[in-house]
């Protein structure tokens, strides 16, 4: 928890000076975490807000780590499903058939809220979206809805898995957010038929 803290203020102070700079560094590091899982989104998510405001700071964030998602889903499915159809499902087709099989069939409104809670591993769901057979436009709308939901408890509610545990009103965030994703999924999806 230290380092986190540690990575948190030396993260502000050089935001501080390197003024608007600040922008094309926030940016970078969100996508970049959104492809590998080694960077604390949280900390990226809640500093975007405190310098650049609740809009902006909201918008950049929900913008590129969308996008990141998008590329990790993109150089899976274009770059390494061949090949994990190849080398890894043929070898072991049933464990591994049935776990794709179960993604593949997780409706609209179940994803996003996979996407949209905050406990949930990213780069996983960005990976095996990307080697599953799911419809690209499927991931998208999910992408874009479910991480609206996730910057808003990150950057204006955020706390560890741990912490809200201990304190009800966290998970009560948590509810009324999914609830509100679930419900925004359905809509989209009525809408524009996305399955």
């Amino acid at each position: 928890m230290e380092i986190f803290k540690e990575l948190d203020f030396f993260i502000e102070s050089l935001f501080d000076q390197i003024g608007y700079l600040a922008v094309i560094l926030a940016g970078f590091l969100i996508v970049i975490e959104s492809i590998l899982p080694i960077l604390p989104l949280a900390v990226f998510i809640t500093l975007n807000i405190y310098y650049f405001g609740a809009i902006v700071g909201f918008l950049i964030s929900w913008i590129l780590t969308c996008v990141g998602c998008y590329i990790s889903f993109y150089l899976f499915r274009n770059k390494v499903k061949f090949w994990f159809d190849k080398r890894i499902i043929e070898r072991n087709r049933v464990r591994l058939n049935k776990l794709m099989v179960a993604f593949d069939k997780l409706k609209f409104e179940q994803l996003t809220l996979l996407i949209a809670n905050p406990f949930t591993p990213a780069f996983m769901i960005n990976i095996v979206a990307g080697l599953s057979s799911m419809k690209k436009r499927k991931f998208i709308f999910s992408i874009l809805i479910g991480k609206i939901f996730l910057v808003i408890f990150w950057g204006f509610i955020g706390t560890s898995l741990i912490d809200s545990l201990k304190d009800p009103f966290k998970i009560l965030y948590v509810v009324v957010l999914s609830v509100l994703a679930y419900i925004v999924s359905k809509i989209i999806n009525k809408k524009y038929n996305i399955e």
